[in-house]
């Protein structure tokens, strides 16, 4: 059984969807691929992990870095949640390109080369929005392509976080 939550943020409502024990999405309004691995018959619940998500999402949304994580579980495809893990670790106030996270998937799985386009698609159906940071991700040339909640929200979250970490800067590994 899959339960839900709201949440008003600065850049518009949120859903929350959990298991009872994790968090499996966190979606804006409106955004692409909104609550695609959201089971249809869900229910509405106040569960701990949505008052985890909620804390989150507060000290997020107030210009500071978060020094917690709620529990996760990602219902994806093993590449997608390689691609995920890897978002995980991209550091706050920091930006990545999906060229850089292809090449590391391709070091990571013994590859010669993985397509930045095949990340993109990974990046892009990212199920728990902010929490894994789909939105420190950018073009090669630092330009905000796409992202699913909207690239003039990628901007906003961007500002906010170059406003309390300094110029986000590409974080190449």
């Amino acid at each position: 059984m899959d339960y839900t939550s709201r949440y008003e943020s600065p850049l518009g409502g949120v859903t929350l969807a959990s298991d009872g024990e994790c968090l499996t999405g966190l979606w804006f309004d409106g955004q692409k691929y909104f609550a695609e691995t959201l089971d249809p018959r869900h229910t509405e619940k106040r569960l701990p992990v949505f008052d985890q998500a909620v804390r989150w999402l507060d000290v997020y949304f107030s210009g500071t870095e978060p020094d917690f994580t709620p529990p996760l579980r990602m219902r994806t495809t093993p590449f997608r949640k390689a691609v995920w893990d890897i978002l995980l670790t991209i550091p706050y106030g920091q930006t990545t390109t999906y060229g850089d996270i292809a090449r590391r998937i391709a070091r990571l799985s013994g590859l010669s080369r993985v397509s930045a386009r095949a990340v993109g698609g990974a990046v892009g159906r990212n199920a728990i929005s902010l929490i894994i940071p789909c939105h420190r991700v950018v073009g090669a040339d630092g330009s905000l392509t796409g992202y699913a909640g909207g690239v003039e929200r990628k901007a906003r979250l961007l500002e906010l976080e170059r406003a309390a970490g300094g110029i986000p800067r590409t974080n190449r590994r």
